[in-house]
C-alpha cells in the first residue's frame, strides 16, 4: 500500500505572506488541521491550527480592538510556520510514512511527487483509514486472535486450521505475555465461519478472542 493510494490530493496551501487570520479562516472553512506553505511553487513550511491559534494575542490582553486588528493584519504565516518540513513521497509504503510521523511526532506530512512538487498530504486520519482497510474491518466476518510459537510454519498451520473459511486479513505482532510466541490476528468469512473457532482450537491452537 503506497502513500499515493491514501493521501488527500491537491491540498489547500498558503504563502508565507498570507495573514494568520486568513490562514485560520481557510482551516476553519475546510476542516483542516494543517496547511502547507508554498513560495513560488516550492514547499517552504507547514503551519498547523495550533500554530496559528498560539500566535493570537491572549484574551487577557490590554490592547484595544484597533491595536489588535492592526497587529493581526501585520502577522503573517511566515512568522509562525514550522520549517524544515517533514515530507512523504508518493511512491513510498504507507507504513514507512506512518513510522516517520511517529518518530517526528507530527500528525501529517505534505506528499511530494518524483519531481519534488507537492501533490498531496497524508495525515493520521489517512493512516487510520488504511489500517482499518488492511484489517478488513468493513468486510464483516469473524476476528480471531491466535497465540502461536514464533517459528516457521505457524502461519501455514493457522491457515489450514481455518479452512474452508476465507482469510480476509492477517496481521502479527510480538507476544509480550509469552516469550517465543507471536499473536496472529485474523479476520475470516465464508464457508464454515460459524464454527471456525472450534476448528482452530481442535487443531491445538490457542484462541485468545
Amino acid at each position: 500500500m503506497l502513500v499515493r493510494d491514501w493521501m488527500t490530493v491537491n491540498p489547500k496551501t498558503v504563502t508565507p505572506e498570507t495573514p494568520v487570520m486568513d490562514a485560520l479562516q481557510i482551516i476553519k472553512e475546510g476542516g483542516f488541521r494543517r496547511l502547507p506553505v508554498m513560495d513560488r511553487g516550492r514547499l517552504v513550511g507547514i503551519v498547523t491550527r495550533k500554530d496559528l491559534k498560539d500566535a493570537m494575542p491572549s484574551k487577557a490582553t490590554t490592547l484595544s480592538v484597533w491595536e489588535l486588528n492592526y497587529l493581526l493584519s501585520k502577522l503573517s504565516v511566515d512568522e509562525v510556520m514550522a520549517r524544515p518540513v517533514i515530507t512523504a513521497a508518493e511512491g513510498e509504503y504507507i507504513e514507512d510514512a506512518a513510522l516517520r510521523m511517529l518518530e517526528h511526532k507530527v500528525g501529517g506530512m505534505p506528499v511530494l511527487n518524483d519531481a519534488g512538487q507537492i501533490s498531496g498530504i497524508i495525515t493520521t486520519r489517512d493512516i487510520l483509514r488504511a489500517f482499518t482497510n488492511i484489517l478488513g474491518m468493513k468486510e464483516g466476518g469473524q476476528r480471531l486472535t491466535l497465540d502461536m510459537p514464533d517459528v516457521p510454519g505457524s502461519l501455514e498451520r493457522a491457515t489450514h486450521a481455518v479452512t474452508p473459511s476465507n482469510i480476509i486479513s492477517v496481521a502479527t505482532y510480538d507476544s509480550a505475555a509469552t516469550a517465543g510466541h507471536r499473536r496472529f490476528v485474523m479476520r475470516v468469512n465464508g464457508d464454515g465461519v460459524q464454527d471456525v473457532r472450534q476448528r482452530v482450537k481442535q487443531a491445538g491452537i490457542t484462541v485468545l478472542d
